[in-house]
Parts: structure tokens; sequence; C-alpha cells
């Protein structure tokens, strides 16, 4: 043969390799129709985000918010693991912080919220949250107020960010 010789068995089909950049199944292909009203939390979705409003609008179609899914489903996006002696001494008033934080964001987007809160036998507690951005922003405020050590994990391919503050 003349010229380049090219294996192309060892390269493989190319149409198969295409990976999702992230895979997240909370996240809607398309929007929901206007207004669409949450069935648990009272979260509408009018003028293109979920929101809070004072009077949900007539007429308006019922679904679970992505929020309220993963809480049902018990899928988080978001994990805060906190430990350490200096935790353990100071749990009420880290707690505290964390609720405050949530609570402030809630009030603003109601798609980042606490799913839950779970003590380890090693005195650690593992917080969990339904939006990737949350646990990153309460363990930053934890580290301005407490300092320690603050480690960030994301995985494009999860779609999950794990946080880890110990002191």
């Amino acid at each position: 043969m003349s010229g380049k010789q090219t294996d192309l068995a060892g390269q493989g089909r190319r149409d198969r390799l295409i990976k999702e950049r992230v895979h997240d199944p909370y996240m809607a292909r398309s929007k929901p129709t206007e207004p669409t009203l949450c069935e648990d939390c009272g979260a509408v979705f009018a003028s293109g985000r979920w929101q809070w409003v004072s009077q949900v609008p007539a007429g308006a179609s019922r679904q679970k918010c992505p929020a309220c899914q993963r809480s049902h489903d018990k899928v988080p996006a978001g994990i805060l693991t906190l430990n350490g002696a200096f935790f353990e001494e100071h749990r009420d008033e880290i707690m505290n912080l964390v609720h405050n934080k949530v609570d402030e964001q809630k009030a603003q987007h109601p798609m980042k919220r606490l799913m839950g809160t779970e003590s380890q036998k090693d005195g650690s507690v593992v917080v969990t949250f339904t939006d990737t951005h949350l646990p990153r922003g309460v363990g930053e405020a934890i580290e301005r107020a407490y300092d320690g050590d603050l480690e960030i994990q994301y995985t494009e391919e999860s779609g999950l960010v794990r946080v880890y503050w110990q002191r």
C-alpha cells in the first residue's frame, strides 16, 4: 500500500464516543407551561423561572418543581460534610449558620434548598442540598466565619458537588 496507513479498527465508531456534558435528570429538557404551580412547595414557574409569589395565578398547571422532585427521590445535587473537634464543640453555632445561609438563598431562589442533615457515628454531619451552588456557598461562609479547611470536589459528568469542611 502506498501513502499513509490508518488503523481504523483502533479508532472505533466516533458516534458512540459522544457524551453529554452534564447528565442531570432533574434539569428539564423544556420549560413547563406558564404558569405552573408546584404541588408540594407552592413555588410558581412564571416569567421563565421558578419563584415565590404571593398569589397563585388562576388556571396554573400543576407539577413538582425540580427541587421537590429531588427531595422526593432523595437525590441531592450537593453534599456538605462537616467534621472535626472544633465542629463538635461548636455544632449548634455552625448548624445555625448553615440554616441561615440556606434560608437567605431560598428566599430568592426557590430551587436552592436543604434536603436534610444526617449525623454520622464519627461525629460529622452530612448536609444534602437540591442545588450545586448552595453547598459551596455554605461551605465558604463557614470557612469565612471559622477558618478551617475547605475542599470542594465537582464532577461535571455527575452534576454533583461535594464540599468538605473540617477544623
